[in-house]
């Protein structure tokens, strides 16, 4: 007897999708910038890989934890806090960034940027009691 083949989680196909396609998917994310980020796990070490939309800030990417409003914060999240060196894949490339956090009146107004190209961030901001982090994530390589 032989096992089944695990499902292939919502994330996986959008993942293979985005590298299938050079970087473009349909779907929920069909149109909007899209980023593969690969950070470390932060309790468990393995390299994980996951889809984020992001906002353009002149030479910064800029992602969001947003969780769609869950009340806390994803995993990637705190993989990056713990371990800010990540990959980041864009389009075809692929480059080393280091995270860092940001916060205070900077932080507002890129979240305010990403809610007004994407009125769910707000939507999401208002579902949760806490702040939804901003990242921004820095080519390193």
């Amino acid at each position: 007897m032989t096992e089944a083949p695990e499902a292939e989680s919502f994330n996986d196909g959008v993942i293979r999708e985005f590298r299938a396609n050079g970087g473009e998917v349909g779907g929920p994310f069909a149109g909007a910038p899209l980023l593969l980020l690969t950070s470390t796990g932060a309790k468990t070490g393995v390299q994980r890989t996951t889809p984020v939309m992001y906002l353009a800030d002149g030479s910064r990417l800029i992602v969001f934890a947003s969780k769609g409003g869950a009340p806390t914060h994803p995993h990637w999240y705190h993989n990056l806090v713990a371990h800010p060196a990540a990959t980041v894949e864009v389009g075809t490339g692929r480059f080393a960034v280091t995270a860092k956090v940001v916060s205070g009146a900077e932080r507002d107004e890129l979240y305010e940027r990403q809610s007004a190209l994407y009125p769910g961030f707000a939507e999401y901001q208002a579902k949760t009691s806490r702040s939804i982090p901003v990242i921004a994530l820095e080519r390193t390589a």
